[in-house]
């Protein structure tokens, strides 16, 4: 078993699950706007990357329409699950056996609060 498809396993049953279906909530609740479709699908394709981050980078970039999209995000979105995911992290760093999964939601907090222009690699 290779230790990212480890680590995807332990991180999916301890955090991984919550984090993602927060994120795919908040897609769904973009969505039902017309108006809020791409940022809803943005969701998505994020949660996908939550529920199984080991093994992957995220590399940020982007341009005038992405700072834009991330500023409408961060009022109406960003926030909470920046929020969560930072206190999700300080509850995992206080073991060690919890930092490497500290250090994961600290990565999603950043990407909760810029995730436009951001791409997976």
């Amino acid at each position: 078993m290779e230790i990212g498809c480890l680590g995807n396993a332990l991180w999916f049953l301890f955090c991984g699950l919550w984090q993602g279906l927060a994120w795919t909530l908040t897609g769904v609740l973009w969505c039902i706007t017309i108006i809020g479709i791409p940022i809803g699908l943005q969701c998505f394709k994020l949660a996908s990357l939550v529920f199984f981050p080991f093994g992957k980078e995220i590399r940020y970039g982007g341009g005038a329409m992405s700072a834009v999209a991330n500023v409408f995000w961060v009022i109406f979105g960003g926030i909470p699950l920046a929020l969560s995911a930072v206190l999700n992290g300080i509850v995992l760093c206080v073991t060690v056996i919890g930092i490497p999964f500290g250090l994961q939601c600290f990565k999603f907090a950043k990407l909760a609060l810029t995730p436009f222009g951001a791409s997976v690699e």
